[in-house]
């Protein structure tokens, strides 16, 4: 497998950060940390967001500790499903920590953005599915977080936008590369002009989240039905799903011809593991398979 993801992802060097590196919050509180699930939840880690008096916006300290997170689970093989979710009520993330953005030169500012892109990347390239919980805010860099993100589920009173237009900037982290694809290129344009925000009602029509759910008294609807959506992620074949996902995200950037020549690389990573004779097995006995990662 190895080789295959090396091919197509062309290998992964260490990662630069620059004047990210070493940042830490005080009193040793962390804005961003990774929680592996136990129990009938074994297998699910989420990354969870917990810088409230900024509403979890993107500043040093939470970039640094985000890769941080990405970084500890690339290589775990025991996660099948990382959920992204917030701590902060009403907020999944309000974009960029303008406060600290201010207070940057025109030489730091291109910078940290271009580090804000390398995130967004690194995200993407998770080798296992990634849902994005949303249940408040998700502006600006907040949404391209969630673009980032395989599946997005949204509560219905969410609040979503590419609102950068209206601070005399454009998306710098992905968004108007990822955003029509998801919802095509005249309502990209649109929304991106516009900076207009919606609701996650008005974003499950136009297919920018995968499900929009009434908001409850908690205020954790969107990632109660992230949960329900890992879980049935869970039982599928840990490889199978991961070149699936690898199959997909390479193959959009290319013609069919060389789509197609992905996938069946991909393909080929599946036929020796244990999983694909246990599949095998489960469906001639007429039983759930146990997959093992294998």
């Amino acid at each position: 497998m190895c080789s295959v993801v090396q091919l197509l992802t062309g290998g992964r060097g260490t990662l630069k950060w620059g004047l990210l590196r070493g940042l830490s919050t005080a009193a040793g509180h962390k804005e961003v940390r990774v929680t592996h699930l136990e129990g009938r939840d074994a297998g699910i880690a989420e990354i969870v967001m917990c810088r409230p008096r900024a509403r979890n916006s993107l500043g040093k300290v939470f970039v640094n500790e985000f890769f941080h997170s990405v970084d500890h689970l690339r290589q775990d093989s025991g996660v099948r499903v990382v959920v992204v979710r917030s701590e902060v009520p009403g907020v999944f993330c309000a974009g960029a920590d303008l406060k600290e953005r201010a207070k940057m030169d025109n030489h730091e500012a291109p910078w940290f953005v271009q580090s804000l892109r390398k995130l967004m990347s690194e995200i993407a390239a998770l080798p296992m599915p990634t849902i994005a919980a949303v249940d408040g805010f998700a502006l600006g860099g907040g949404l391209e977080l969630a673009l980032a993100c395989d599946l997005r589920i949204a509560a219905s009173t969410a609040k979503l936008g590419l609102i950068e237009t209206t601070r005399g900037l454009l998306p710098g982290a992905g968004g108007s590369q990822r955003l029509p694809r998801l919802v095509g290129i005249g309502l990209a344009k649109e929304l991106i002009f516009t900076g207009r925000q919606i609701e996650g009602t008005q974003a499950y029509r136009i297919g920018l989240v995968n499900d929009a759910v009434p908001q409850n008294e908690e205020g954790n609807s969107a990632y109660k039905k992230a949960l329900e959506l890992a879980h049935e992620i869970l039982p599928q074949a840990p490889v199978a799903v991961r070149m699936a996902k690898l199959a997909m995200n390479k193959g959009i950037e290319v013609d069919i011809a060389s789509g197609m020549a992905i996938e069946g690389m991909c393909y080929g990573q599946v036929i020796p593991t244990k999983d694909r004779l246990e599949g095998m097995a489960a469906f001639q006995e007429k039983r759930s398979p146990r997959f093992t990662g294998e």
